[in-house]
């Protein structure tokens, strides 16, 4: 029995330790909306309309610490942008604030950043390619890669 074919995640619920400092990095920087706010122990934000794709809260309590590395929890969640242009124009935004980035990416099917938000979760910023152009092993199982992101290459196509 498989799950069906148009299921999919459709938000994260993070704890955070402050919701202003998170805000700067989610709303000020990634560029989500706020939709809803709980008070000031939660915030709702998203894109287009949604009622929320992230959510952000201080349930476990104002400066709260993240857990150490090494330990088991969410490695990453992943944000998928709708085009390369727009992967490109946050990366901008991210490398005009010096925002640091842990990492990058070509996984053949995809095109990734890595970064850590102001509580150090980790969160992927990626393309797809048309899946017309991911590789499929004869035993029919994408086949993915890790090699070296172009930069260059993505930031080219905000001057298109």
């Amino acid at each position: 029995m498989n799950i069906h074919a148009e299921t999919k995640i459709g938000h994260v619920h993070l704890s955070v330790a402050d919701l202003d400092r998170s805000l700067k990095f989610y709303r000020d920087i990634l560029g989500f909306e706020i939709t809803a706010r709980y008070g000031d122990s939660a915030v709702f934000l998203s894109a287009g309309g949604y009622h929320h794709h992230i959510g952000l809260n201080t349930w476990m309590g104002k400066g709260a610490t993240p857990p150490p590395q090494g330990h088991s929890g969410l490695f990453h969640f992943a944000i998928l942008f709708p085009t390369r242009k727009e992967l490109a124009l946050v990366l901008k935004r991210l490398m005009d604030a010096n925002y640091p980035l842990t990492g990058s990416a070509d996984h053949g099917v995809s095109e990734a950043i890595y970064l850590n938000d102001p509580d150090n979760i980790g969160v992927e910023l990626y393309v797809d390619r048309p899946k017309s152009q991911w590789k499929v092993g004869n035993d029919g199982m994408v086949e993915m890669v890790t090699e070296s992101l172009d930069i260059q290459s993505l930031l080219a196509t905000l001057e298109k």
